[in-house]
Protein backbone atom coordinates (compact mmCIF):
# COMPACT_ATOMS: atom_id res chain seq x y z
CA UNK A 1 0.00 0.00 0.00
CA UNK A 2 2.66 2.12 0.79
CA UNK A 3 4.58 1.59 -2.15
CA UNK A 4 1.16 2.20 -4.16
CA UNK A 5 1.15 5.99 -2.49
CA UNK A 6 4.82 6.61 -3.77
CA UNK A 7 4.18 4.92 -7.09
CA UNK A 8 0.83 7.12 -7.74
CA UNK A 9 2.23 10.37 -6.26
CA UNK A 10 1.58 13.56 -8.05
CA UNK A 11 -0.67 11.55 -10.67
CA UNK A 12 -3.72 11.76 -8.69
CA UNK A 13 -5.36 14.23 -5.89
CA UNK A 14 -5.55 13.95 -2.75
CA UNK A 15 -9.16 14.39 -2.40
CA UNK A 16 -10.23 16.51 0.88
CA UNK A 17 -12.12 14.86 3.53
CA UNK A 18 -14.61 16.77 5.04
CA UNK A 19 -16.91 17.25 7.73
CA UNK A 20 -20.69 17.34 8.00
CA UNK A 21 -22.20 18.60 10.84
CA UNK A 22 -25.98 18.16 9.22
CA UNK A 23 -24.95 14.29 9.33
CA UNK A 24 -23.45 14.41 12.49
CA UNK A 25 -26.91 15.62 13.82
CA UNK A 26 -28.33 12.56 12.34
CA UNK A 27 -26.13 9.70 13.35
CA UNK A 28 -24.69 11.24 16.83
CA UNK A 29 -21.44 11.29 16.09
CA UNK A 30 -19.16 13.41 13.72
CA UNK A 31 -19.12 12.52 10.11
CA UNK A 32 -16.25 12.58 7.76
CA UNK A 33 -16.93 12.50 4.00
CA UNK A 34 -14.11 11.22 1.87
CA UNK A 35 -14.59 13.15 -1.56
CA UNK A 36 -13.54 10.90 -4.13
CA UNK A 37 -15.58 12.53 -6.52
CA UNK A 38 -13.41 15.05 -7.14
CA UNK A 39 -10.76 12.64 -8.03
CA UNK A 40 -9.02 12.49 -11.68
CA UNK A 41 -11.93 11.23 -14.09
CA UNK A 42 -14.34 11.58 -11.62
CA UNK A 43 -13.84 8.71 -8.99
CA UNK A 44 -11.33 7.00 -7.20
CA UNK A 45 -10.71 4.32 -10.25
CA UNK A 46 -7.34 6.07 -11.34
CA UNK A 47 -5.31 5.27 -8.27
CA UNK A 48 -5.99 1.20 -8.61
CA UNK A 49 -5.38 1.51 -12.64
CA UNK A 50 -2.16 3.58 -12.25
CA UNK A 51 -0.35 1.15 -9.77
CA UNK A 52 -1.30 -1.37 -12.44
CA UNK A 53 -0.02 0.43 -15.22
CA UNK A 54 3.43 1.28 -13.53
CA UNK A 55 4.39 -2.01 -13.28
CA UNK A 56 3.80 -3.22 -17.14
CA UNK A 57 6.87 -3.85 -19.01
CA UNK A 58 7.97 -2.46 -22.20
CA UNK A 59 6.64 -5.67 -24.00
CA UNK A 60 3.18 -5.59 -21.98
CA UNK A 61 2.54 -1.27 -23.05
CA UNK A 62 3.44 -2.14 -26.75
CA UNK A 63 0.56 -4.83 -27.20
CA UNK A 64 -1.88 -2.25 -25.52
CA UNK A 65 -4.35 -2.67 -22.23
CA UNK A 66 -7.85 -4.10 -21.90
CA UNK A 67 -10.33 -3.43 -19.46
CA UNK A 68 -14.22 -3.91 -18.85
CA UNK A 69 -16.19 -1.22 -17.02
CA UNK A 70 -19.63 0.22 -16.94
CA UNK A 71 -18.10 3.57 -16.34
CA UNK A 72 -15.65 4.82 -14.18
CA UNK A 73 -12.88 2.02 -14.27
CA UNK A 74 -13.35 2.75 -18.77
CA UNK A 75 -12.41 6.67 -17.88
CA UNK A 76 -9.42 5.89 -15.81
CA UNK A 77 -8.09 3.23 -17.75
CA UNK A 78 -8.83 5.45 -21.07
CA UNK A 79 -6.92 8.11 -18.95
CA UNK A 80 -4.48 6.44 -17.29
CA UNK A 81 -3.38 4.55 -20.86
CA UNK A 82 -3.05 7.67 -22.79
CA UNK A 83 -0.63 9.36 -20.10
CA UNK A 84 1.28 6.52 -20.36
CA UNK A 85 1.33 6.47 -24.18
CA UNK A 86 -0.81 2.87 -23.99
CA UNK A 87 -3.53 1.68 -26.29
CA UNK A 88 -6.38 0.86 -24.45
CA UNK A 89 -9.40 -1.28 -25.81
CA UNK A 90 -12.49 -0.91 -22.89
CA UNK A 91 -15.30 -4.03 -22.48
CA UNK A 92 -18.39 -1.92 -22.53
CA UNK A 93 -21.66 -3.09 -23.16
CA UNK A 94 -25.12 -1.63 -24.67
CA UNK A 95 -26.92 0.70 -22.40
CA UNK A 96 -23.97 1.89 -20.00
CA UNK A 97 -24.24 5.14 -19.20
CA UNK A 98 -23.67 7.40 -22.68
CA UNK A 99 -21.88 10.42 -20.25
CA UNK A 100 -19.25 7.69 -19.12
CA UNK A 101 -19.23 6.18 -22.41
CA UNK A 102 -18.53 9.19 -24.23
CA UNK A 103 -15.80 10.36 -21.82
CA UNK A 104 -14.01 7.35 -22.25
CA UNK A 105 -13.78 8.12 -25.85
CA UNK A 106 -12.76 11.48 -25.01
CA UNK A 107 -9.94 10.06 -23.45
CA UNK A 108 -8.42 8.34 -26.06
CA UNK A 109 -9.83 4.79 -25.90
CA UNK A 110 -11.45 2.38 -28.56
CA UNK A 111 -14.68 1.10 -26.84
CA UNK A 112 -16.12 -2.24 -27.68
CA UNK A 113 -19.92 -2.09 -27.40
CA UNK A 114 -20.91 -5.88 -28.97
CA UNK A 115 -22.33 -7.16 -25.68
CA UNK A 116 -26.00 -6.95 -24.38
CA UNK A 117 -25.15 -6.71 -20.61
CA UNK A 118 -22.66 -7.26 -17.77
CA UNK A 119 -21.93 -10.93 -17.59
CA UNK A 120 -21.57 -11.26 -21.54
CA UNK A 121 -19.30 -8.39 -21.58
CA UNK A 122 -16.77 -10.65 -19.50
CA UNK A 123 -17.46 -13.34 -22.09
CA UNK A 124 -16.73 -10.54 -24.70
CA UNK A 125 -13.17 -9.77 -22.60
CA UNK A 126 -12.01 -12.96 -22.59
CA UNK A 127 -12.48 -13.28 -26.48
CA UNK A 128 -10.78 -10.14 -26.85
CA UNK A 129 -7.93 -11.06 -24.64
CA UNK A 130 -7.26 -14.12 -26.82
CA UNK A 131 -7.79 -12.40 -30.07
CA UNK A 132 -5.46 -9.23 -28.97
CA UNK A 133 -2.77 -10.43 -26.63
CA UNK A 134 -3.31 -7.06 -24.69
CA UNK A 135 -2.55 -7.15 -20.70
CA UNK A 136 -5.51 -7.05 -18.92
CA UNK A 137 -5.89 -3.96 -16.31
CA UNK A 138 -9.02 -5.90 -13.82
CA UNK A 139 -11.58 -3.32 -12.53
CA UNK A 140 -11.16 -4.52 -9.06
CA UNK A 141 -9.77 -8.26 -8.98
CA UNK A 142 -6.45 -7.54 -9.09
CA UNK A 143 -3.66 -6.91 -5.88
CA UNK A 144 -1.45 -4.07 -7.60
CA UNK A 145 -5.49 -1.96 -8.59
CA UNK A 146 -6.92 -2.96 -4.92
CA UNK A 147 -3.07 -1.52 -3.79
CA UNK A 148 -3.87 1.88 -5.54
CA UNK A 149 -7.14 1.73 -4.38
CA UNK A 150 -6.09 1.20 -0.70
CA UNK A 151 -4.27 4.73 -0.62
CA UNK A 152 -7.93 5.79 -0.43
CA UNK A 153 -7.38 4.59 3.01
CA UNK A 154 -4.54 5.84 3.85
CA UNK A 155 -5.41 9.47 3.55
CA UNK A 156 -8.57 8.66 5.56
CA UNK A 157 -6.18 7.46 8.52
CA UNK A 158 -4.39 10.67 8.17
CA UNK A 159 -7.32 12.99 7.56
CA UNK A 160 -9.75 11.29 10.14
CA UNK A 161 -7.91 9.87 12.93
CA UNK A 162 -10.85 10.08 15.05
CA UNK A 163 -12.91 7.99 12.99
CA UNK A 164 -13.42 4.42 13.88
CA UNK A 165 -15.85 3.00 11.92
CA UNK A 166 -15.26 3.61 7.69
CA UNK A 167 -18.07 3.11 5.70
CA UNK A 168 -17.40 1.91 2.04
CA UNK A 169 -19.78 1.47 -1.37
CA UNK A 170 -18.93 -1.76 -2.92
CA UNK A 171 -19.76 -2.85 -6.42
CA UNK A 172 -16.86 -5.65 -7.13
CA UNK A 173 -14.92 -5.55 -4.13
CA UNK A 174 -11.72 -3.58 -5.16
CA UNK A 175 -12.13 -0.51 -3.17
CA UNK A 176 -13.13 -2.18 0.37
CA UNK A 177 -10.36 -4.56 -0.01
CA UNK A 178 -7.50 -1.86 -0.31
CA UNK A 179 -9.27 -0.07 2.21
CA UNK A 180 -9.66 -2.73 5.00
CA UNK A 181 -6.00 -3.83 4.06
CA UNK A 182 -4.69 -0.08 4.93
CA UNK A 183 -6.79 1.21 7.72
CA UNK A 184 -7.23 -0.48 11.76
CA UNK A 185 -10.86 0.16 12.37
CA UNK A 186 -14.41 -1.36 11.93
CA UNK A 187 -15.31 -1.42 7.59
CA UNK A 188 -18.49 -1.62 6.61
CA UNK A 189 -19.72 -3.30 3.26
CA UNK A 190 -22.33 -1.01 1.59
CA UNK A 191 -24.31 -2.95 -1.58
CA UNK A 192 -27.50 -1.44 -3.18
CA UNK A 193 -30.21 -4.90 -2.57
CA UNK A 194 -30.57 -5.49 -6.47
CA UNK A 195 -26.67 -5.54 -6.29
CA UNK A 196 -25.00 -7.71 -3.47
CA UNK A 197 -22.22 -9.10 -5.08
CA UNK A 198 -19.93 -8.82 -2.32
CA UNK A 199 -22.62 -10.17 0.02
CA UNK A 200 -23.17 -13.34 -1.78
CA UNK A 201 -19.83 -14.07 -2.41
CA UNK A 202 -19.06 -13.56 1.23
CA UNK A 203 -21.68 -16.11 1.84
CA UNK A 204 -20.66 -18.80 -0.70
CA UNK A 205 -17.42 -18.63 0.69
CA UNK A 206 -16.66 -17.60 -3.59
CA UNK A 207 -17.60 -15.58 -5.90
CA UNK A 208 -20.58 -15.85 -7.52
CA UNK A 209 -22.84 -14.56 -10.13
CA UNK A 210 -25.77 -12.22 -9.26
CA UNK A 211 -27.86 -10.63 -12.14
CA UNK A 212 -27.16 -6.22 -10.85
CA UNK A 213 -30.15 -3.79 -11.50
CA UNK A 214 -29.81 -0.69 -9.27
CA UNK A 215 -29.82 2.89 -10.01
CA UNK A 216 -26.31 2.94 -8.50
CA UNK A 217 -24.41 1.78 -11.83
CA UNK A 218 -20.94 1.98 -10.43
CA UNK A 219 -22.03 -0.85 -7.80
CA UNK A 220 -23.33 -3.14 -10.77
CA UNK A 221 -20.48 -5.61 -10.70
CA UNK A 222 -21.73 -9.28 -12.06
CA UNK A 223 -18.98 -10.52 -9.17
CA UNK A 224 -17.23 -10.19 -6.46
CA UNK A 225 -13.17 -10.45 -6.94
CA UNK A 226 -11.75 -13.69 -5.53
CA UNK A 227 -9.24 -11.10 -4.01
CA UNK A 228 -12.18 -9.51 -2.54
CA UNK A 229 -13.57 -12.27 -1.12
CA UNK A 230 -10.18 -13.50 0.58
CA UNK A 231 -9.42 -10.67 2.16
CA UNK A 232 -13.36 -9.41 3.48
CA UNK A 233 -13.97 -12.06 4.75
CA UNK A 234 -14.73 -12.11 8.10
CA UNK A 235 -13.30 -8.63 8.42
CA UNK A 236 -16.29 -6.22 7.09
CA UNK A 237 -19.38 -5.96 8.12
CA UNK A 238 -22.08 -6.22 5.34
CA UNK A 239 -25.33 -3.74 4.70
CA UNK A 240 -28.02 -3.15 1.94
CA UNK A 241 -29.43 -0.18 0.58
CA UNK A 242 -32.78 0.29 -1.18
CA UNK A 243 -33.38 1.86 -4.23
CA UNK A 244 -35.24 4.89 -2.53
CA UNK A 245 -32.50 5.14 0.19
CA UNK A 246 -29.64 5.82 -2.31
CA UNK A 247 -31.78 8.17 -4.09
CA UNK A 248 -32.19 10.09 -0.59
CA UNK A 249 -28.62 9.90 0.37
CA UNK A 250 -27.98 11.14 -3.11
CA UNK A 251 -30.00 14.01 -2.55
CA UNK A 252 -28.72 14.67 0.73
CA UNK A 253 -25.36 15.02 -0.57
CA UNK A 254 -26.93 17.50 -3.49
CA UNK A 255 -28.45 19.53 -1.03
CA UNK A 256 -26.69 19.55 1.85
CA UNK A 257 -23.15 18.73 1.80
CA UNK A 258 -23.32 20.60 -1.69
CA UNK A 259 -21.46 17.40 -3.40
CA UNK A 260 -22.52 16.59 -6.82
CA UNK A 261 -22.08 12.51 -6.56
CA UNK A 262 -23.03 9.57 -8.38
CA UNK A 263 -25.97 7.18 -7.11
CA UNK A 264 -22.86 4.56 -6.35
CA UNK A 265 -21.15 7.57 -4.37
CA UNK A 266 -24.03 7.97 -2.13
CA UNK A 267 -24.50 4.57 -0.82
CA UNK A 268 -22.73 5.35 2.06
CA UNK A 269 -24.32 7.89 3.34
CA UNK A 270 -27.29 6.33 2.11
CA UNK A 271 -26.58 3.80 4.98
CA UNK A 272 -26.14 6.33 7.87
CA UNK A 273 -29.31 7.94 6.69
CA UNK A 274 -31.36 4.57 6.74
CA UNK A 275 -29.80 3.88 10.32
CA UNK A 276 -28.27 0.81 8.88
CA UNK A 277 -25.03 1.21 9.93
CA UNK A 278 -24.40 -0.22 13.39
CA UNK A 279 -22.13 2.24 15.36
CA UNK A 280 -21.44 0.21 18.32
CA UNK A 281 -20.31 2.69 20.28
CA UNK A 282 -18.24 4.43 17.58
CA UNK A 283 -16.55 7.39 17.85
CA UNK A 284 -16.29 9.05 14.29
CA UNK A 285 -17.04 7.57 11.10
CA UNK A 286 -15.68 8.25 7.61
CA UNK A 287 -17.60 7.71 4.34
CA UNK A 288 -16.29 7.41 1.18
CA UNK A 289 -18.30 9.27 -1.72
CA UNK A 290 -16.67 7.33 -4.61
CA UNK A 291 -17.54 8.84 -7.74
CA UNK A 292 -19.23 12.03 -9.47
CA UNK A 293 -19.66 11.15 -12.87
CA UNK A 294 -23.69 10.95 -13.26
CA UNK A 295 -26.20 12.21 -16.48
CA UNK A 296 -27.68 15.29 -16.31
CA UNK A 297 -30.84 13.52 -16.60
CA UNK A 298 -30.18 11.42 -13.99
CA UNK A 299 -29.86 13.92 -11.82
CA UNK A 300 -32.76 15.89 -12.39
CA UNK A 301 -34.76 12.79 -12.03
CA UNK A 302 -33.89 12.17 -8.54
CA UNK A 303 -33.53 15.72 -7.80
CA UNK A 304 -36.93 16.28 -8.56
CA UNK A 305 -37.97 13.18 -6.33
CA UNK A 306 -40.21 13.92 -2.89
Amino acid sequence: MLAARETIAGRVHRTPTLTSASLERVVGVPVYLKAELFQRTGSFKPRGVLNKLASLSAAEKARGVIGISAGNHAQALAYGASLEGVDALIVMWQGVSEQKLEATRNYGATVDLQATGSAQAFERLEELMEETGRTLVHPFDDPLVIAGQGTVGLELAEDAPGADVVVVPVGGGGLISGIRTAVDTRVIAVEPETSAALREALAAGKPVPVTPQSIADGLNAPFAGENAVAICNGRVESVLVSEEEIRAGFRFLYGRAKLACEPAGAAGVAALLAGKVPLNGAKAVAVVVSGGNVAAETTAAILAER
